[in-house]
């Protein structure tokens, strides 16, 4: 995955070089705070041992996240790396046929993550001082840390294997919870001299099923003998993203 973003940014600048444009590099740090906000819903219905299973399940979580990252910028390219904790409220109830209450867990969690994110952008000079850019690109986010209180308010490590496992009985790993986000928003610079700037980004992530997640639904497919489970929902939030650059190389483009 590293070496496929790199490869990705390395050509991208590449590109911008060999087509005559304005090209800089920069590079920079700041701080990221963001909102997280998960709904998932799941229907199954099938029969066990000559018995209708119906299971209907939903998940709401809403996360706080913070942290900081560092950046190189290719003018029309970003890649980030970013180390970020989070901490969440979640929600589950699931309404199971044999049992006929609903089943509620309430309770808190705790995760920490390394970002690795590769925006592609373009920048419009407003004046001087100012420079506008939308933003679209994607970022890869490896789990380091997974612990959520069980009913008494014990914490517990998600990968300890004694609370959650998957459909075969082993326990979940930290990359299970490794997930793929797709990134859009803006960034506005600031130029305070020609080299250094100060940058404010928006984002918007919308994130792709994670490996945990559809562990979860083979187990309802085991458990309920659904071979197709109805799983709808959205995982997505803002960030805001604040940070210092200095550019240290810079490029006019060809004047024709």
């Amino acid at each position: 995955m590293k070496t496929k973003i790199f490869t990705i940014f390395l050509l991208l600048a590449g590109t911008t070089v060999v087509l005559g444009r304005d090209f800089s590099l920069s590079t920079g740090a700041g701080g990221v705070v963001g909102g997280f906000f998960t709904r998932y819903s799941i229907a199954a219905d099938g029969v066990v041992e000559g018995e209708r299973l119906k299971i209907k399940a939903t998940q709401k979580m809403n996360q706080f996240d913070y942290g900081f990252f560092g950046f190189i910028d290719a003018t029309y390219a970003v890649f980030s790396v970013s180390f970020q904790d989070g901490r969440s409220t979640y929600k589950e109830k699931a309404d199971v046929s044999v049992f006929g209450d609903n089943v509620d867990m309430t309770g808190k969690g705790w995760d920490s993550v390394i970002g690795l994110s590769l925006l592609g952008k373009y920048p419009f000079q407003l004046n001087e001082k100012f420079t506008i850019s939308p933003l679209f690109g994607a970022e890869y986010q490896i789990s380091t840390k997974q612990r959520r209180t069980q009913a008494d308010g014990w914490i517990y490590d998600r990968t300890d294997g004694l609370r959650e496992r998957d459909k075969n009985g082993n326990a979940f790993s930290l990359s299970d919870w490794n997930a793929l986000k797709f990134n859009f928003g803006v960034g506005l610079d600031y130029n305070f001299m020609d080299d250094l700037f100060f940058r404010g980004e928006f984002l918007y992530a919308i994130r792709w099923i994670t490996p945990y997640e559809s562990k979860n639904l083979d187990l309802i497919k085991s458990q309920t003998n659904d071979k197709n489970p109805k799983l709808r929902g959205l995982a997505s939030g803002p960030s805001l993203r604040l940070s210092m650059g200095y550019r240290f190389y810079t490029r006019a483009g060809d004047e024709n």
